[in-house]
């Protein structure tokens, strides 16, 4: 039988990535995206959903994504999605739905964090606020 297992999302974070690094120092970076469906009901009635989804990403990617992004940034990723079941210390069954992200893209504006005033960044050939390509260390 054959099986596929690809996520497409576009959202904003929900909050600001949080890198770490695995014991061999490989970089994995979490974090939430908010993904929103809008529409209009027959009777004209205007509606709106909003999923929210838990994202991680590994490797120098997982890097940049904590450097030029931060709560509110928009992106696209593309991913699949990954099921963890494990046990509380008190027993209890628990278990998680994320997207393990493969790649991504810049959408729109994005900060580049960590300087002084937190300010958007750009490259000497960028439009204030754009990310030079050129820049981006993949």
């Amino acid at each position: 039988m054959a099986s596929l297992n690809k996520v497409f999302l576009m959202g904003n974070l929900t909050r600001d990535p949080e890198l770490r690094y695995t014991q061999n120092g490989k970089a994995l970076v979490s974090f939430g995206v908010a993904v929103s469906r809008k529409w209009t009901t027959p009777e004209g009635e205007k509606k709106e959903d909003v999923c929210f989804v838990d994202v991680s990403m590994f490797g120098k990617r997982a890097e940049v994504i904590s450097e030029y992004f931060s709560k509110g940034s928009p992106i696209f990723i593309e991913g699949r999605l990954q099921f963890r079941q494990w046990e509380t210390q008190e027993g209890q069954k628990r278990n998680a739905l994320r997207v393990v992200a493969e790649d991504f893209q810049f959408v729109g504006q994005t900060k580049k964090r960590g300087g002084p005033s937190d300010a958007i960044q750009g490259g000497d050939k960028a439009a204030p606020g754009d990310i030079n390509e050129e820049e981006i260390p993949f």
